[in-house]
């Protein structure tokens, strides 16, 4: 066997440790190391943080329309109610007001004002919600409301978050390259007097 195939043939390789170390390249500079550490920390913020923040804020926002919709199912119900009479020309695209009447848990007859579903007659008989004082209100709150709000909260913080991470990557590159172009001004005004010199000569 050829003893040129390797430069250690003739003895064992050398550790590690007395290799020569790394040389710093020269030409970064301290704003590209600080541009560098805050890309990677933005980074971390995007893939980790973000995802956390929105599982987080989704989770509290579910829990807290969940909450809503017990509290609101316990003091709501509905009642049948008849209809007395209909307002004439306000919001028939969606809704119309309407007179109607009806008789609580207690055997008292009570009339209100519910907004009811367009071409209501007169004399029908419809399902409102009564909230435990006896108000027309809306209806509860549903579980899959709720759900929905969660999954609404959740995407709205890593959208906004997401925004964010671009907006402090753009702001700290603006920043820095004005620093570096300011230092780059004045380095050039140390080194253009020689130069025009040089030329004049």
């Amino acid at each position: 066997m050829s003893t040129r195939s390797s430069p250690y043939a003739s003895g064992p390789r050398p550790p590690r440790g007395d290799e020569e170390p790394r040389v710093r390249n020269p030409l970064i500079r301290t704003s590209d190391r600080v541009e560098s550490w805050v890309r990677r920390a933005l980074m971390v913020v995007l893939v980790v943080g973000l995802p956390s923040a929105g599982l987080l804020a989704g989770r509290a926002a579910h829990e807290s329309s969940s909450h809503t919709v017990r509290v609101q199912s316990a003091e709501r119900q509905q009642v049948g109610a008849r209809v007395l009479s209909v307002a004439e020309g306000v919001g028939r695209t969606v809704k119309e007001q309407a007179r109607v009447r009806w008789t609580d848990g207690g055997g008292a007859v009570r009339t209100a004002t519910a907004l009811l579903a367009p071409d209501t007659a007169e004399g029908a008989t419809v399902r409102i919600w009564v909230d435990r004082d006896g108000t027309v209100t809306r209806a509860p709150l549903t579980e899959r409301q709720a759900v929905t709000n969660g999954w609404f909260a959740g995407g709205i913080t890593v959208i906004s978050g997401a925004a964010g991470v671009f907006m402090a990557r753009a702001g700290t590159r603006l920043v820095l390259d004005r620093r570096r172009y300011a230092r780059w001004d004045a380095e050039w005004d140390l080194v253009d007097p020689l130069w025009t010199d040089r030329f004049r000569r």
